[in-house]
């Protein structure tokens, strides 16, 4: 890691209007010496750049990271197989981060609040913005949470003796992907990790997170500005929100095929519920268990009844193309 060089202390006294011509304009000096100038990057490197942290890694190929000031910075890639770079903090954690700019990935990119967490080792991104490639595209849908002006769809991947913060390792990866894409506005960092814990996904201690661009084989660019943002943003709302009706309905993934996959409800706060579950479309419900089921006339929503098998039931739903989760509420009779 490389640190900001420790500047330089001034000599031993100096007598008479000596003294106060050197102090003056040491002040001066001083006061000039909080504003580092721009920096250049084209190899692997962390450390800090006008009191952020910064990370630049590639696994090959060319990109140029120009570090300017605040917490701007600028990408450009080209020929590159994998890189990941931005401005950011080390420890990470629940920050209400602001970012600005512009992103443009020619082929596959991200522009995502990203870090890493150890104990375990976990690497997460809360993607703004993507090219071509859906990074949830062939992953089984955790839910989803909706905060600061949309909806973004969560999952979980693994990668198998890949690079990390610690080394060549296997970890897992958690997303949170947002529907509406944008280039700039405010995240609340607090509900994607809540929503992720709500869906069985645990971090561990922070690391480094930075607002960063990513680019795998493709020539993207980017220039972005972040800040710390105040106050506690948006309040989220998700799947397994409490419902007024004096009970909640959790859901949590069961088995997963190519073509369907299972979810398991759990009811808290009463055993006379009702529990209304609305299924986006293309998907359908094929099968249900320990539940009495019903439907509307368009089949998307289920309303779903004890039938004296307890407070816990399932569905089998019919991916037809879609894997985004239903969202559910339930009320006390």
């Amino acid at each position: 890691m490389s640190h900001v060089p420790p500047r330089g202390r001034l000599r031993a006294l100096v007598a008479g209007l000596a003294t106060a011509v050197l102090a003056a304009a040491s002040i001066a000096w001083a006061g000039t010496a909080q504003a580092e100038a721009d920096r250049t990057l084209t190899s692997n490197l962390t450390g800090y750049h006008n009191g952020y942290f910064f990370s630049y890694w590639k696994d090959s190929g060319n990109v140029t990271m120009r570090l300017g000031a605040g917490g701007s910075y600028s990408v450009q890639m080209s020929g590159i197989n994998n890189f990941v770079g931005g401005k950011g903090w080390k420890p990470g954690s629940a920050h209400t981060v602001n970012y600005s700019g512009s992103f443009n990935p020619n082929g596959n990119g991200y522009l995502a609040l990203y870090g890493w967490t150890t104990n375990p080792l976990i690497e997460y991104y809360v993607v703004e913005d993507f090219g071509s490639y859906n990074p949830s595209s062939g992953t089984t849908s955790l839910g989803s949470v909706t905060t600061d002006g949309s909806t973004y769809d969560l999952y979980r991947t693994q990668r198998v003796n890949q690079p990390s913060i610690i080394g060549t390792a296997t970890f897992y990866q958690y997303w949170s992907v947002r529907r509406n894409h944008r280039t700039s506005g405010t995240i609340t960092t607090a509900n994607h990790f809540s929503a992720w814990a709500r869906s069985g996904l645990t971090l561990g201690t922070h690391d480094y997170q930075i607002m960063a661009t990513e680019g795998y084989q493709s020539n993207a660019s980017s220039s972005i500005t972040v800040s710390e943002g105040s106050g506690g943003g948006t309040t989220p709302t998700d799947p397994t929100t409490p419902s007024p009706g004096g009970c909640t309905a959790t859901l949590s993934a069961g088995e997963n095929w190519s073509d369907r996959y299972n979810l398991n409800v759990a009811v808290s706060g009463s055993n006379t519920w009702t529990v209304t579950m609305n299924v986006p479309s293309p998907q359908k419900i094929s099968a249900t268990w320990n539940t009495t089921a019903s439907w509307d006339s368009s089949g998307q929503i289920m309303t779903a009844r004890p039938n004296g098998n307890g407070n816990n039931f399932g569905v089998t739903i019919m991916k037809n193309g879609s894997t985004t989760w239903p969202s559910v509420s339930c009320s006390a009779s």
